[in-house]
C-alpha cells in the first residue's frame, strides 16, 4: 500500500497503518497505544506524522464528528457516513444513503462540483440501549 502511494515504507508508517486497520474509528491516543504495542520506542510525533502522511496519501481517512476528537479509519475511496452513540461515543460505518457519491443531491450547489457529502447519524447503540432498559 505504501509503495503504491509513492511513500517510503517505514516501521512507524506500517505500524500506524496496521493500527488504523485493526482499530476502526480510533482516536490518536488509541493509535499511539496500539503502535507502541508493536514499536515501544515510537514517539508521539512519529505517529502524528505518519497519520498526517497516510491521510494526505489517501490511505486512511480522518473524521471528526461534532463533539469528538479526530479519529481515523481505513475505509477510504467511498462516501460512507457514520452513526455515533450519544451515550458511549461508539462510531460505526453507515453505507451511502443513495449508493453513490455524493449520496445526497444538494438543493442548490451554488456552482460547486460536489464530490462528497458528510452525514452523521446520532442515536444510542445496542449496548447502551440494553444497559438503559435494565
Amino acid at each position: 500500500m505504501l509503495r503504491g502511494a509513492a511513500l517510503r515504507v517505514t516501521r512507524p508508517r506500517v505500524a500506524v497503518l496496521n493500527a488504523v486497520h485493526t482499530h476502526p474509528h480510533a482516536d490518536t491516543e488509541s493509535i499511539i497505544g496500539a503502535v507502541r504495542g508493536e514499536l515501544p520506542e515510537v514517539s508521539h510525533q512519529a505517529v502524528y506524522n505518519s497519520l498526517h502522511t497516510l491521510t494526505d496519501a489517501g490511505l486512511v481517512r480522518r473524521i471528526q464528528p461534532a463533539g469528538s476528537v479526530a479519529r481515523y479509519e481505513s475505509r477510504v475511496g467511498d462516501n460512507h457516513h457514520h452513526v455515533v452513540c450519544r451515550s458511549c461515543g461508539l462510531i460505526a460505518d453507515v453505507d451511502c444513503a443513495v449508493g453513490e457519491a455524493p449520496c445526497l443531491t444538494a438543493s442548490d450547489d451554488n456552482g460547486f462540483r460536489i464530490d462528497e457529502a458528510e452525514v452523521v447519524y446520532r442515536g444510542v447503540c445496542p449496548d447502551c440501549s440494553t444497559a438503559g432498559s435494565s
